[in-house]
């Protein structure tokens, strides 16, 4: 006979399980249970140190990589910003360029007048650069001598 043919002569061998003395299971029960080890393996403890080290490898690069994804979005983020501020610049620089605008502001701002075009300015209560309240407004503020006269007179008087 082969040596395989031997083995199954034998009976069925189940390794290093099996009881030395013939025993099925391997705690010498007859039932074939196993007892269940509380202890840590060394099997075990090697695969939790294993998988604590590759945990521990992965945790910085992960961490790095989520704060560069941060980083690109607010970036891209000012980068639409600085392109809005580019778009409103080239606009801005665009009016700057035409002629009649610059003339229209001149008008406006600056009161010029071109030559052959006669100009007023209205000088009566309205033109006040604003300082007149305007309807439902508040009120505007008197002179400073008359709020100085105003508090001299209500020193004098007896409380």
């Amino acid at each position: 006979m082969a040596r395989g043919d031997d083995r199954r002569a034998e009976g069925p061998q189940d390794g290093p399980a099996d009881g030395a003395d013939g025993e099925d299971g391997a705690d010498g029960r007859a039932d074939g249970t196993r007892r269940g080890n509380p202890a840590l393996t060394s099997r075990a403890a090697i695969l939790a140190v294993v998988v604590c080290a590759i945990a521990l490898s992965l945790a910085y690069p992960v961490r790095e990589y989520i704060a560069q994804r941060q980083e690109i979005a607010e970036l891209r983020q000012q980068e639409a910003v600085a392109r809005r501020q580019v778009e409103i610049l080239a606009q801005r620089k665009q009016q700057l360029g035409d002629k009649s605008y610059i003339e229209r502001e001149a008008t406006r701002r600056l009161h010029y007048c071109r030559p052959a075009v006669k100009c007023y300015i209205v000088l009566d209560g309205g033109g006040d650069g604003g300082r007149q309240a305007h309807k439902g407004g508040p009120t505007s503020r008197p002179p400073w001598y008359e709020t100085l006269w105003r508090s001299v007179e209500a020193a004098d008087r007896p409380r």
